[in-house]
């Protein structure tokens, strides 16, 4: 389970934000099988959900059963319902398709969300984590096609995890789609509590994606030198690594917004300075030089991996007997 279990809690941390000036919030189907998007429509009950840009995502397993996932037309004008229902709203400001779908044509997909946006369940729709390739193709499906198109692209994007520079954040800019990048805090990683010399915390993520948080593999010794040092750059700027490592998520002329995820109070007061914090050229430049432009230090996590990546017998032809 990620997040905060406790709703009261939860629905404390979204008001807090609320209150400062936020006004959007995204879940997903996937988060907590359901339960996230549950808090979020308690949260806002009594008159907030106006106030608020509401997003919400489908695609991934929301069960054991095969027909609960994917991007099909069956499952997303089913599951558009579901959330919906939890999030106790007649419709969605912004559906996300959660990943790609291996099996299941662009065209379905688009076909499927553009009759929930003509039957006013949603308003637009966007997708998340998708490659480049995938997005052109999904304009070209739309554009052929006479259907909606998507709006915007959801992916990852931190000082650690910078490969979208190289042709998502292009292509989103060319097709003039608005980006909402998740993880600025590389799941932990820029926030200080992973130093040199130090036992790592004991985090949902490490628990989760213990591999990740090994000590032994190869991607968490260079994160981990590539932290300590953007921890002094923090600190000879002014500022806490938090706030320097979530203004540069939004200093690309591409990127939209970034999602933060406080847990908790102090986690959100910590992260709430950011929004008016703008970094030098002199200070991007710097960390240019300790992550360069377009490089996934763990290729882990850039958030999807093509089919032939994850199943050998897709890169490899046929053996002749």
């Amino acid at each position: 389970v990620w997040g905060e279990p406790d709703h009261d809690k939860s629905i404390d941390v979204i008001h807090r934000a609320l209150d400062a000036g936020i006004n959007f919030i995204d879940t997903a189907d996937f988060y907590s099988q359901g339960e996230s998007e549950e808090i979020v429509g308690k949260a806002l009950v009594g008159g907030r959900r106006d106030e608020v840009v509401l997003a919400s995502k489908a695609g991934l397993p929301i069960g054991a059963e095969r027909n609960q996932r994917g991007n099909s037309r069956r499952w997303l004008t089913t599951e558009v319902e579901n959330s919906l229902r939890r999030l106790g709203t007649d419709h969605l400001d912004l559906y996300q398709i959660h990943r790609p779908d291996d099996v299941t044509d662009l065209e379905e997909t688009l076909a499927a969300l553009t009759d929930l946006v003509r039957a006013g369940k949603i308003r637009y729709f966007g997708c998340s984590t998708f490659p480049a390739h995938r997005i052109v193709e999904s304009h070209w499906v739309a554009e052929r096609r006479g259907l909606y198109r998507f709006v915007t692209e959801q992916p990852p994007y931190s000082i650690l995890a910078r490969g979208i520079e190289r042709e998502v954040l292009p292509v989103t800019q060319q097709f003039d789609m608005g980006v909402l990048v998740w993880s600025p805090l590389a799941g932990g990683w820029l926030t200080g509590r992973f130093r040199a010399g130090q036992e790592p915390p004991a985090t949902q993520r490490r628990q989760i994606m213990p591999d990740r948080w090994d000590p032994a593999d190869r991607a968490y010794q260079e994160k981990l030198a590539a932290v300590e040092r953007l921890a002094v750059l923090a600190e000879q700027a002014g500022m806490s690594l938090i706030e320097m490592a979530l203004a540069f998520t939004v200093s690309p002329p591409g990127v939209t917004s970034a999602i933060i995820g406080p847990r908790t109070q102090p986690h959100f007061d910590s992260q709430i300075a950011a929004g008016e914090t703008v970094l030098g050229a002199d200070l991007l430049d710097a960390i240019d030089q300790i992550v360069a432009p377009g490089v996934t230090i763990d290729a882990r996590d850039g958030g999807y991996a093509p089919p032939a990546l994850r199943d050998s017998s897709l890169r490899r032809r046929p053996v002749r007997q």
